[in-house]
């Protein structure tokens, strides 16, 4: 008798060796540039944006204070028509990019998770459009427990 362990195997075995590599589309889609960028410009510039400008139309959610840095929860929304990244920086970071969501720039977008962050710091949200041009709302959020070694 198979166990669900032995078919999630065997399929997992067919899909790799049907595509090559199991992730093959998620690791194109990573932008390791970005990712490592050690500001938020290098960052932008990195996911093919260009320079900053600051507008009502990205919002930016989170708390005044995190007690805590290893899990703060921010949030990003737009209401621009073309944009195809909405990205989550936080400035004090070692690598500034925290999430990069690639969006349908039909849509309205809103999205959210967690960061963490080792000091207080100005954290972005960042909208590029389908044209190059880069948004971004900003706020300040306190930490009184650092989460990146503090």
């Amino acid at each position: 008798m198979q166990t669900r362990r032995d078919t999630l195997k065997q399929g997992l075995v067919a899909t790799t060796l049907g595509t090559g590599t199991l992730f093959s589309g998620a690791a194109q889609a990573f932008n390791k540039n970005a990712f490592e960028a050690k500001n938020v410009a290098d960052a932008v510039k990195a996911l093919g944006g260009g320079a900053l400008a600051e507008s009502k139309d990205v919002t930016i959610q989170g708390p005044d204070i995190a007690e805590n840095g290893a899990v703060v929860p921010i949030g990003a929304a737009t209401t621009m028509a073309g944009v195809k990244h909405l990205a989550l920086l936080v400035e004090k970071n070692p690598n500034a990019l925290v999430a990069v969501f690639d969006l349908n720039p039909a849509i309205e977008s809103n999205f959210s998770t967690r960061a963490k962050m080792g000091q207080s710091s100005d954290v972005y949200a960042v909208a590029i459009t389908q044209d190059g041009k880069a948004f971004f709302s900003k706020k300040e959020i306190k930490v009184t427990l650092g989460g990146c070694g503090g």
